[in-house]
Order: C-alpha cells, then sequence, then structure tokens
C-alpha cells in the first residue's frame, strides 16, 4: 500500500497546526511598529537618470526625511525607533526612497549603482522592518563585498513583512499588496540601468513576493533561498525569462513546513511545491549546512554561491547533488 495518502494527511494535519499556532499568537503586538507617527515623505517622482548628481541629489532629499521622521519618531517617546532612523539618517547611507508611516518602507543602496555592472536587488522576509533592519543591511553589505566592484546592492524593503509566527506569514496577501510596487521599482532600476545584469534575491517569504512580481520581468536571474514555496507549482508558472534558482540551507526550519496549499473559503494556506525539488524544476544551488538566517554570512558557501549567479558565473555543472537533496 502506497505511503502517499498517509504523507499526504500528515502535511496537511502540520500545515493546519502551523496556522492553528499562527493565530495563537497575539496579533496586537504588530501593530506597534505602525503606531509610530512620522510625516508623509517628500513627494517624488521616478529617477530619469542615474548620474552620480542625480542620484546625490535623491540621496540627501531621502537623507531630510529619515530625519523628519526620527525627530517624530522622539517626540513620541520611541527612542528605539529614533535610533534606528539616526543610523539609517547617516550621510554615509544612500537611500533611493524611505516612508516611515505604517511600519516603514525604504529603498538603500550599498555601492555605486551609476556605474554597477551587476545589481542584486535583496528583497526580505518575514520579521524585518525598521526596528530589525540589521539583518537586512548586513546581508547586504556581505552581497556588496563578496560581489566586489562594479557591482551594487539594493536592499528592498518596500512592503510591510509579515510577522513570525503569524497568520499572514502563511498566506499571500502581503505579497499580493508588495508585487505591484516591487514591479514599479524594477521597471525603474531597469530602465535606469538597461545594460547591467539585474537579479531579484528573494529570502523566505520574500520568495513569495518575487514570484508575484515576476511575470515578464526582465531580470537575469530571480534567486529564492530559504522559501516556504512560491504559491506556484512549478518554475515554468512564473512566465518568466530570468533563470530561477533555488537553495536551502541543510539546518533551515523551513524545510520542516508542509509543502502543499490549503484552500479555504476566503483564502488559501500555504505556498505549494517545494523550490528546491526537482517538481519545481529550478536550478538548485549549493546552500551549505547552515540555518533560515544563515544564507548571506559573510564566508559562507550560499554567499559565495548568490554572488557567483548574480555575477553570471554560475553554471549548472556547479550544482552538484543539492536538486535531490
Amino acid at each position: 500500500m502506497s505511503s502517499h495518502p498517509r504523507r499526504s494527511r500528515l502535511c496537511r494535519g502540520l500545515l493546519t497546526a502551523l496556522v492553528a499556532t499562527s493565530v495563537a499568537v497575539p496579533i496586537a503586538g504588530s501593530a506597534c511598529p505602525a503606531a509610530v507617527p512620522a510625516p508623509a515623505p517628500t513627494a517624488q517622482g521616478p529617477l530619469r537618470t542615474a548620474a552620480p548628481e542625480a542620484l546625490a541629489a535623491r540621496y540627501a532629499a531621502t537623507r531630510a526625511d529619515i530625519g523628519a521622521a526620527e525627530r517624530a519618531a522622539a517626540d513620541h517617546g520611541d527612542r528605539k525607533r529614533a535610533a534606528a532612523l539616526h543610523g539609517m539618517a547617516d550621510s554615509a547611507r544612500s537611500f533611493l526612497s524611505f516612508d516611515g508611516r505604517d511600519g516603514g518602507r525604504s529603498v538603500e543602496v550599498f555601492g555605486d549603482l551609476s556605474h554597477a555592472e551587476r545589481i542584486a536587488v535583496l528583497v526580505p522576509g518575514a520579521g524585518i522592518g525598521v526596528d530589525h533592519y540589521g539583518r537586512l543591511r548586513n546581508g547586504a553589505l556581505a552581497l556588496h563585498g563578496e560581489l566586489g566592484g562594479r557591482s551594487a546592492v539594493v536592499a528592498w524593503l518596500g512592503y510591510e513583512p509579515p510577522t513570525m509566527p503569524s497568520p499572514a506569514s502563511v498566506t499571500s496577501e502581503r505579497a499580493d499588496e508588495a508585487a505591484p510596487e516591487l514591479r514599479r521599482f524594477m521597471g525603474e532600476l531597469l530602465n535606469l540601468r538597461p545594460a547591467s545584469r539585474t537579479s531579484l534575491v528573494c529570502h523566505s517569504y520574500g520568495s513569495v513576493v518575487c514570484a508575484r512580481a515576476a511575470h515578464g520581468l526582465r531580470v537575469a536571474d530571480i534567486v529564492l533561498y530559504g522559501s516556504p514555496g512560491t504559491g506556484y507549482a512549478n518554475a515554468a508558472d512564473l512566465h518568466t525569462p530570468a533563470t530561477v534558482w533555488a537553495g536551502r540551507g541543510s539546518d533551515d526550519w523551513v524545510a520542516d513546513v508542509p509543502h502543499m496549499k490549503l484552500r479555504l473559503p476566503f483564502v488559501d494556506i500555504g505556498f505549494g511545491t517545494d523550490p528546491v525539488s526537482p517538481e519545481f524544476g529550478a536550478e538548485v544551488f549549493a546552500a551549505g549546512d547552515g540555518g533560515h538566517s544563515d544564507y548571506l554570512k559573510p564566508g559562507s558557501l550560499p554567499l559565495k554561491s548568490i554572488a557567483r549567479i548574480v555575477a553570471g558565473t554560475a553554471m549548472s555543472a556547479e550544482i552538484s547533488g543539492e536538486r535531490h537533496a
């Protein structure tokens, strides 16, 4: 007798337990970041050029917006938020955009975007926000350091990632809201640097966002790492000309998340096919033995693998057995 029905029932039970746990977590705390007041940012249209003087003017205007949000947070008595914003407003930082309202949105550049031949756009997953921005920043710095000269890394926090665990972390609702914003930003970036080799690098829930935004997107690669699934049955369903890559560390807990979708009356729960499985059909890269937050650690195997993909030097021949791991 086949064990498949039994396994399916087990997965369904595990996913149901995950949803129940998420729902049981008080979600009032997730509203706290949005409760910190911030002024509306300076109205700015899309950049028309990536010339150094144009970028410098945009960075200066955005720095002023961050400073205004810092003062608002301080007046509100939120010292943690004010301290985080103070660091972001440093003159050495380069933000293309910032909006401190509703938990905060930002787009930061690492490297010289004006002359970058290789560009990676990092899309973070659950639990990242203004108050926990250091994790995204550290990963961007590490990837930029691995890529070296003539490269830029863009940390795109252009949406409100779900908290973890929470009901939002097991549905695509936040990703559906984020995808149009990511597509808009990518369109602007690709127009600014059409000759650059540009890749989307998507962690955890961020891979759901990237999959929703992928359709027809003119990028070289879409890199999914630590992904719970994309909501699509296979890479072909993303309808992208990009090469789709996937990787997962052997100690990443996301491997234990049931890779299936439950269709409920008002919402779908779960994200379907495992991106590193043969059924999904992605190119699977070596991701080492690290955990869910270890992919962009300096010196790590997955960091080197992702950098090779972004640089365009990764070859399928370098992928040895990871697809079936």
